[in-house]
């Protein structure tokens, strides 16, 4: 089993993303991934885990999630649905104790991959309440009065969109790495990736449209790598030619599809208008 990460075959991973990963690994802290929507930050720890060949588990956090889900639950309602049943399994708690994914890391016979994805989606006083967890890699049920202690120290991969700060004690225990958005070079190799295929004329013009759109100021949420694989697949499929790309400045047509690429009414109208200004100019 390899403990350095390379990238695989399905991810184009650059120098500093697997040194990122590598160190995170090495210093035995959980990796802390930022950067925009679309950038691959989730993908990146079924990569790893692939990559690895670890298993891999899975926490993906809502508005609602408490940091003692990851841990486990104690399923009081159903103990006493149970107990006015008459049930023999009352007698026993730990019938009503349910695992979290990280008692199911701690608990594999292999060091797991462990992705927490999205944290900045739960209350503030989430990642704090899993300080003492991740860096002693053990926790107590009270109910059944078990210490659970991680047998193979698994990798812990965070990811963050940045819609909150994280308390500055838990990025303390973390290893920092953010995700820039690719360039054209690295946006290729990634589309290449996805359609080994595709011509490279039509590729170059989509890459220009692409990058052009993300650079026009006032978007409100401009397109990402996953948004622009969406626009390929399409116009791919409905056999775009390349010609329908063509524009001497692509601010005075609006690409076919381009509500894959545009996701909000702001934004349509935005360009909508840059074009409408764009023609009247020329």
């Amino acid at each position: 089993m390899s403990d350095r990460f390379t990238g695989t075959s399905n991810y184009v991973a650059g120098e500093d993303l697997m040194m990122a990963v590598n160190a995170a690994v090495s210093l035995e802290r959980p990796l802390l991934i930022k950067g925009e929507p679309g950038t691959g930050k989730t993908m990146l720890a079924l990569e790893v885990a692939d990559a690895l060949k670890r298993p891999l588990v899975q926490w993906h956090i809502k508005s609602t999630s408490k940091a003692q889900q990851g841990l486990y639950e104690y399923d009081a309602v159903s103990r006493l649905r149970d107990s006015q049943l008459g049930d023999e399994k009352v007698k026993d708690i730990g019938n009503y104790i349910v695992r979290g994914p990280l008692w199911e890391a701690f608990e594999s016979d292999e060091s797991a991959v462990v992705l927490i994805d999205e944290i900045d989606k739960a209350d503030i006083e989430f990642p704090n309440d899993l300080l003492r967890e991740l860096d002693r890699m053990e926790f107590y049920v009270y109910e059944t009065k078990q210490l659970i202690k991680a047998q193979k120290r698994p990798v812990i991969i965070i990811t963050s969109n940045n819609e909150k700060d994280l308390p500055d004690a838990f990025l303390r225990r973390c290893f920092f790495h953010y995700i820039r958005f690719p360039d054209k070079e690295t946006m290729k190799k990634i589309v290449d990736v996805h359609f080994p295929g595709v011509k490279k004329a039509l590729l170059q013009r989509a890459l220009e449209v692409f990058f052009d759109i993300r650079e026009i100021p006032g978007l409100k949420k401009k397109p990402s790598t996953s948004e622009l694989l969406d626009w390929l697949k399409l116009l791919l499929a409905e056999d775009i030619p390349v010609e329908a790309l063509q524009s001497s400045d692509n601010r005075k047509t609006i690409p076919p599809l381009a509500g894959a690429l545009l996701k909000n009414e702001q934004d349509v109208h935005l360009f909508e208008r840059l074009v409408f200004l764009s023609k009247r100019a020329s």
